[in-house]
């Protein structure tokens, strides 16, 4: 395609991109691809390459792309009232009415909703709410967050340190010392090769129990974690582990929060993973689904027992000193309830859970023997495949060949796109929920035909 304009150019020149290799993409080294338009499961860029995204952008565009309705209600909302604050009391229809409509679907036991832009900054909300609520109750040394390595909650300096990935730590001085990390629920990666779901589960609570207690229940206020890895790998949990952590945490009065970023909205075929997983979560941390990224949202859904120590502090101290200018924005907040809305008009989470099902199914029947394929696993819509050198005593590739990357880069060549996840050779998938049979069959065989071309088997 002709091009009579400077985009790249100016992309390379201008444009800081975010998880990028800096200078080999001013260099000129990596692909600028400047995608054009998208509909359904496919996006296609300026030069007319169409591709079927099989990540939803970042586990995100849930509903799947060019949903004229949920455009239709943020230009509709702009029109009317593009923008006013929160604080104080202040209020639109649509931040009222998505609160109510998130209520409605969260978990027994939530109160209130306080929202953000991402959800980076609504997990700095649930921290400092967390280090309110325990200075309220008259315990100032109680404020250490528990987090799992390998677990995925932000990139900011806090939420940055609860990462426990080494790529947003490296370079960076994280994590900060309010942040201590406890073993992954990684059955793949269990220590021992003949252990049971059940003796890994049992293992990581007494794992968590120990860490407690070297650093001292009371100095520990929260412990976070997704109800499903997402970034650090796609793993569900192994059999019992909500359970065993909820007991632990309850023992020694420690806070639950479950980011239910990527999980939230339908991700597993349920709408929220705490439910899920039978979780009893004092904070929920939301964003991705909740809009489908039709504008940028987040939400902190804070439970009864947190909410009325804040309304305590606030009788006893004055106004809670917390907010961001674009909190409950009304345009992401119109995005929100029309969103919600598709999700149940259009059974898109029944789909999400079928469809997902299927595609698990398929994977593991194509690439599941695969000499090269230590693992297929998922849940709901969301697969991975996780690539070894044997199989035998998972042998794992020298991370330098960047195996997981060429598959991907693979894929992407045949018009799938899938994420080559960090710290590991590992293949994510997480399509939108309109994602059909026949397009869950495209990335299966996608896939298998990638395996071979990088690995020649």
């Amino acid at each position: 395609m002709l091009k009579n304009d400077m985009l790249e150019q100016w992309d390379r020149e201008n444009f800081f991109h975010p998880s990028t290799h800096l200078a080999q993409h001013a260099r000129g080294e990596s692909a600028t691809r400047v995608i054009k338009t998208a509909e359904g499961c496919h996006i296609t860029d300026r030069e007319g390459n169409r591709s079927l995204d099989a990540f939803a952008g970042l586990y995100c565009v849930n509903v799947g792309y060019g949903r004229t309705e949920i455009a239709e209600a943020i230009a509709a909302q702009a029109h009317e009232l593009a923008y006013y604050h929160a604080y104080v009391g202040h209020g639109t229809e649509a931040s009222i009415t998505l609160s109510k409509m998130i209520l409605d679907r969260a978990p027994e036991g939530m109160s209130k909703v306080y929202f953000g832009q991402s959800g980076s900054d609504a997990n700095e909300t649930n921290i400092k709410l967390i280090w309110y609520y325990n200075n309220i109750l008259g315990r100032p040394e109680k404020k250490k967050i528990i987090s799992r390595w390998r677990g995925y909650h932000g990139s900011g300096l806090m939420t940055g340190s609860l990462t426990g990935l080494e790529l947003f730590h490296n370079k960076f001085d994280l994590p900060l010392a309010q942040v201590i990390h406890t073993d992954a629920p990684y059955y793949y990666r269990r220590p021992k090769e003949n252990m049971s779901e059940e003796a890994f589960t049992a293992h990581l609570a007494a794992e968590l129990e120990a860490l407690i207690e070297r650093e001292g229940a009371d100095t520990i206020a929260a412990f976070i974690g997704e109800p499903v890895l997402g970034t650090g790998g796609i793993v569900p949990p192994p059999a019992g582990y909500w359970a065993a952590i909820q007991q632990v945490l309850d023992k020694h009065d420690i806070l639950l929060v479950a980011d239910e970023v990527v999980t939230g909205f339908g991700r597993l075929g349920s709408m929220f993973g705490s439910d899920h997983y039978g979780m009893r979560p004092d904070l929920i941390t939301i964003a991705k689904g909740l809009t489908s990224a039709y504008a940028p949202l987040s939400g902190s859904i804070v439970g009864d027992r947190m909410w009325k120590v804040l309304e305590q502090g606030t009788d006893e101290n004055g106004p809670i000193g917390h907010g961001w200018t674009y909190s409950a924005h009304p345009i992401g907040a119109a995005a929100g309830v029309a969103n919600l809305k598709m999700l149940d008009d259009l059974n898109l989470i029944d789909n999400a859970r079928e469809v997902g099902a299927y595609l698990n199914t398929q994977m593991r029947a194509a690439v599941g023997d695969h000499p090269n394929v230590g693992e297929v696993r998922g849940t709901g819509m969301l697969c991975a495949v996780e690539l070894v050198e044997r199989r035998e005593g998972r042998q794992f590739f020298d991370p330098a060949r960047k195996v997981g990357a060429a598959v991907s880069a693979a894929m992407a060549k045949q018009g799938v796109i899938a994420r080559a996840m960090p710290q590991g050779d590992i293949i994510g998938y997480a399509p939108p929920f309109c994602l059909t049979r026949e397009e869950a069959d495209t990335i299966v065989t996608t896939t298998a035909d990638a395996l071979s071309s990088v690995l020649g088997k």
